[in-house]
């Protein structure tokens, strides 16, 4: 095995040497440029383009925006003879007639949605109705053999309600051998906890929100559950999926558990310990939602340059062209533009495929650009991707995602969300070297940033992929202003209405300078012969031996 990295290591250096002293590369890295970049985002981010939400007027302008701009810089349709995949999904757009009634030991409870409990329904059924549902606790809601972990063992939650906690055990005890330790793991994630919720039988699931585990505030499940919700119309909306899902606020939390003289910091304290054990709760839930459901399909956009040599071999690159659309109006703004998530990646992306098209000599192997539909709805468009490859998933040597590129200027820092996952990390590693800047892992891995965009679509079917960006340690002000930068954009605008182009603020240096790493990186991939790794100790190694 250290033959095998020390190898990878020397050829990656002699793949860069070779880049830095090749002026067709050269003369193709150089055109990727901040003007091009403003000019992106300052139309997939604008008000005409109407959030972006799929099946609205603002997807037929995105993905024919999207179509029209990869034949400008010389990408083929991936499809056939055309840039559109049809994702065959269904919108489903729940509202809960409140309150939410919960009972037990002689209280009565009365909840508001979405302000205190944010509720929807998976189900293609107009009506959903909840009588009376028993409420059990289940601890984190994971059943992970390989950790010895099952909260549900021993307990019966079929046609019941279950309340979990968000994240998984590491997070809170300070033990690197729990889990992951504070590296949050996809049992920790929100989507995987509904999952097993529905493998279990579960009728209803309800995840105590925090925003510590999280990684982000109420406002986002909050928001989410007032909007329309998408599901890839083969993976569900049926009778396998609970009857509904959603998060409740810590106040509430607190309300209910308090009331059965139980506290909710020492529940999570005594679920962190191996050997926890749920129990049913004293309480009952009732409420009933109402579905409006349409069938349609959305589309991801794709462009292909085939490579010279092994064009059935691809590099893919993604960044999603999704958003909310129209919702609620806050502070006199009602359009989700998603600025920043995620048309700075789409800039990103576009700018590098741009560089690839202008090389003289063509790669020998393909360069897809994805933009996939729907990642906002559970990275549903990647997934269907995935399943219906133009080129084979077996031979897509690596997936290089972004989503969220902040305009914060040039970074010293390269951050590799997910590091350690592959040997992908020494072509970044490399790669930032010669930008003068260095590799670090995800400060916040608590929050599960890598199962939370394109790219895990693709780790899931083995391939090996990136989530990279410039986030920690800015070179004019350093670390910690890059940190409150960052969390003042999670706290007030990630998946707001306040996510805006705002050029007289922004500084496109540093996307500029990580969208040119990226080039090199795939550069070198779709020039070589080699399918990098999953490093061994990654969840995904045996995927692709």
């Amino acid at each position: 095995m250290k033959k095998t990295i020390l190898l990878l290591i020397t050829l990656t250096y002699l793949l860069l040497i070779s880049c830095n002293n090749n002026s067709d590369f050269i003369r193709a890295r150089d055109t990727i440029v901040i003007p091009d970049m403003q000019r992106y985002v300052s139309s997939l981010g604008s008000d005409s383009f109407m959030g972006r939400a799929p099946f609205t007027i603002g997807e037929e302008i995105t993905v024919a925006y999207l179509a029209q701009e990869l034949a400008m810089i010389g990408f083929e349709p991936a499809f056939g003879e055309s840039y559109f995949q049809e994702v065959p999904m269904v919108k489903i757009r729940s509202s809960v007639l409140n309150p939410v009634r919960i009972t037990g030991k002689g209280n009565e409870f009365e909840f508001g949605t979405p302000g205190q409990l944010a509720i929807i329904s998976p189900q293609t059924t107009d009506v959903v109705n909840v009588e009376n549902s028993p409420v059990v606790f289940a601890g984190f809601g994971i059943v992970a053999p390989e950790y010895g972990w099952n909260d549900y063992e021993g307990i019966d939650v079929r046609g019941k309600t279950v309340i979990v906690l968000i994240n998984d055990p590491g997070l809170y005890t300070g033990d690197t051998t729990l889990f992951k330790g504070k590296e949050m793991t996809y049992y920790g994630r929100w989507t995987y906890k509904y999952e097993e919720a529905a493998r279990q039988g579960a009728a209803g699931i309800l995840i105590v929100h925090e925003t510590l585990g999280a990684g982000y505030s109420y406002t986002v499940p909050r928001n989410s559950s007032v909007n329309p919700n998408l599901f890839l119309r083969s993976d569900g909306c049926d009778s396998t999926l609970c009857l509904f899902t959603g998060w409740i606020s810590a106040g509430p939390a607190d309300e209910i558990f308090s009331s059965l003289g139980l506290n909710v910091g020492e529940l999570r304290k005594e679920a962190c310990k191996k050997g926890f054990r749920g129990s049913p709760l004293d309480l009952r839930i009732s409420l009933k939602i109402n579905n409006k459901i349409e069938y349609n399909n959305s589309r991801n956009v794709a462009g292909i340059l085939r490579g010279s040599e092994r064009p059935d071999e691809s590099i893919v690159y993604t960044a999603h062209w999704d958003h909310f659309g129209i919702g609620e109006t806050e502070n006199g703004d009602s359009i989700f533009n998603g600025a920043v998530d995620n048309g700075t990646s789409m800039a990103w992306e576009l700018s590098i495929g741009k560089a690839f098209a202008a090389l003289k000599k063509r790669p020998a192997r393909s360069i897809v650009l994805l933009f996939p539909t729907a990642e906002e709805q559970g990275l549903a468009g990647s997934l269907f991707y995935t399943k219906n490859p133009p080129l084979p998933i077996e031979k897509t040597v690596a997936c290089l995602n972004n989503d969220l590129l902040l305009p914060m200027g040039r970074m010293k820092d390269v951050m590799i969300t997910g590091y350690g996952q592959s040997e992908l990390d020494e072509y970044v590693k490399r790669a930032a070297e010669e930008q003068d800047r260095y590799i670090t892992g995800d400060p916040d891995s608590h929050t599960g940033m890598y199962f939370r965009s394109d790219h895990f679509s693709f780790a899931k079917k083995g391939v090996p992929s990136l989530f990279v960006r410039g986030n920690t340690d800015s070179r004019e002000f350093g670390k910690e202003w890059a940190a409150a930068t960052v969390k003042d954009y999670i706290d007030n605008k990630y998946h707001r209405t306040s996510d805006n182009y705002e050029p007289e603020k922004w500084n496109f240096e540093g996307i500029r300078e990580d969208a040119q790493l990226a080039f090199t990186i795939g550069y070198q991939l779709a020039t070589s012969n080699a399918f990098p790794k999953w490093n061994s100790y990654s969840e995904f190694s045996l995927l692709r031996e």
